[in-house]
């Protein structure tokens, strides 16, 4: 617990920091980038490396944090999911979509605790269960009810961020979270299991949206950055030992925690195309199916190919 509560203060401190600046100030005034990362994924690598000196980095709990911060000006460019770039454009952000990863389907779930006796999802008809709205474990959730022909008024959902989701679990507040890692492989403890994955329904992406502005200012900066970006992740899945020494420290979590979560989370870096637009555009329109969003979004035509090369 005490290494639990070490996280959460970590990422609070941070995020009321987030777009104030991070540990490289230089060319935060000139021009410099900006970037938002969340504890996880391609970007914390990057910063834990020293891959791109001159950034300015701000650590994010969440993806719906990180695109605020985006659409008030505070970062140029940051990773997300698949589901808060479009609660973002649902919410008049301007920005656009420069990058991918591969699906890493594994890296998210629903955990339960053992000694309710849940066997499927569906037993959870009638239940609490608990995530962070927008996210991409709001599209999981879609998911699993499709796939057990649930609605949402089948279970009592609760949003809350990963810092409330967590004890509200270990305390019995919720009968289920849906969460992601690194959050994920930390509360694998004794007596909680993974109910269920996101293998064969979600692909669960790593996407990289860069402000419009910052797209058409800085363009030269982010197809550099975005080369970094491609050539980081690919060291760390060719080095893995080494990626998991090196990024330990970074997340404030033990080694063979931040092993476990970068065996299912950690992936390549995917080809930006139109099938990458259709994708997000089909996540798009099942949320405005059940008015999670004010309508519908044309997240399709965000895909900015203008970067479509620059990640190898």
């Amino acid at each position: 617990m005490r290494r639990w509560l070490a996280v959460v203060a970590t990422v609070v401190v941070a995020v009321a920091l987030g777009g104030c600046g991070g540990d490289e100030e230089a060319g935060s005034g000139d021009g410099g980038l900006r970037v938002g990362y969340q504890r996880f994924g391609g970007l914390s690598l990057i910063k834990a490396r020293g891959d791109a000196p001159g950034v300015t980095w701000s650590l994010f709990e969440s993806g719906p944090a990180l695109t605020e911060a985006l659409k008030a000006g505070a970062i140029d460019i940051g990773q997300t999911g698949e589901a808060p770039p479009i609660f973002a454009a649902a919410a008049g952000t301007d920005f656009v979509i420069a990058g991918v990863g591969a699906p890493s389907p594994r890296s998210e779930a629903v955990l339960v605790k053992e000694s309710k006796g849940f066997k499927t999802f569906a037993d959870l008809k009638g239940k609490t269960v608990a995530l962070n709205k927008g996210s991409n474990v709001h599209w999981l959730l879609v998911k699993l009810l499709e796939a057990n022909k649930m609605t949402l008024s089948d279970i009592n959902v609760k949003y809350l961020k990963p810092a409330e989701g967590r004890p509200a679990f270990d305390n019995d507040q919720v009968d289920a979270w849906i969460i992601w890692d690194p959050y994920f492989a930390l509360a694998e403890q004794p007596g909680v299991k993974v109910l269920a994955d996101a293998t064969g329904l979600a692909n669960n992406r790593e996407y990289l949206l860069v402000s419009k502005t910052a797209a058409d200012a800085k363009t030269d900066r982010i197809r550099s950055f975005l080369q970094t970006y491609g050539k980081t992740t690919a060291w760390g899945i060719e080095h893995p030992d080494e990626r998991a020494a090196v990024l330990a420290p970074e997340l404030k979590i033990d080694e063979p925690t931040t092993k476990r979560a970068l065996a299912r989370a950690a992936q390549p870096v995917d080809t930006l195309n139109g099938e990458i637009g259709t994708e997000i555009q089909t996540i798009a329109d099942g949320f405005a199916d059940l008015e999670l969003i004010p309508g519908r979004v044309d997240v399709k035509s965000l895909v900015d190919e203008r970067f479509a090369e620059a990640a190898p």
